[in-house]
């Protein structure tokens, strides 16, 4: 495995990159694939490894919430991209993460039976919105990739339309956005507060992960 400040990891939230060992470059996205994109164009040249870390949406209904996902292959409408398998068990085996492929979104995937209907599609135990995004960049630069992740909502988890509204784009909470949001669907709040609530509980299965994988992603 690469050591921590070879590896530039691909976030969505400031909140994720926290969690990583010291050393280690971050992307953080905001929740935007396509603002991901042109941030990975312009990644530095020694860069070695990618590592996509964060919380997903549960598309398997035997995940629950905190579970981790490490990945064996990613699906999304740009391909099919593999994962360096000894990098992924590696992570599997030190985390108790489950191995399986990983659906890539344009878009926050709220709505169970949409999370049914990529079940369905792809095989994938879970989506997220920068996975595909940086297995597409480790393949064109010929690097290995691997990604960690685990669950928030899980497939029978109605996201409300607020939760689209989490993010800036430099990946921070939008509160003044979800408050409007919730101004205009104040039935929300309720589920908002649920999402809320299993996503620092995913948060926090996410540091315990990193804190047992910090001896293999320490700096050289």
């Amino acid at each position: 495995m690469p050591p921590a400040n070879r590896i530039l990891a691909v976030v969505g939230m400031r909140a994720e990159a926290a969690l990583l060992p010291p050393g280690m470059r971050v992307v953080v996205s905001g929740g935007d694939p396509r603002r991901l994109v042109a941030l990975l164009d312009a990644a530095p040249d020694d860069i070695a490894a990618l590592l996509s870390f964060g919380i997903a949406g549960g598309l398997d209904p035997a995940l629950g919430c905190g579970d981790l996902v490490a990945c064996t292959r990613v699906r999304g409408s740009g391909g099919a991209y593999a994962a360096d398998p000894a990098w992924t068990h590696a992570i599997a085996q030190r985390c108790g993460a489950r191995l399986g492929m990983i659906a890539g979104a344009a878009a926050v995937v709220g709505e169970p039976a949409r999370k049914r209907a990529l079940r369905t599609a792809t095989g994938a135990l879970v989506v997220d919105l920068e996975t595909e995004a940086a297995a597409a960049f480790a393949a064109r630069r010929g690097l290995p990739f691997t990604a960690l992740r685990a669950v928030a909502d899980t497939a029978e988890d109605l996201l409300p339309r607020a939760a689209a509204q989490g993010l800036t784009a430099d990946g921070r909470p939008a509160a003044g956005r979800v408050a409007l949001a919730l101004l205009r669907h104040p039935k929300e709040l309720p589920a908002l507060l649920t999402i809320a609530k299993r996503s620092r509980f995913a948060l926090q299965a996410l540091a315990l992960a990193s804190r047992r994988l910090a001896g293999e992603l320490s700096p050289a």
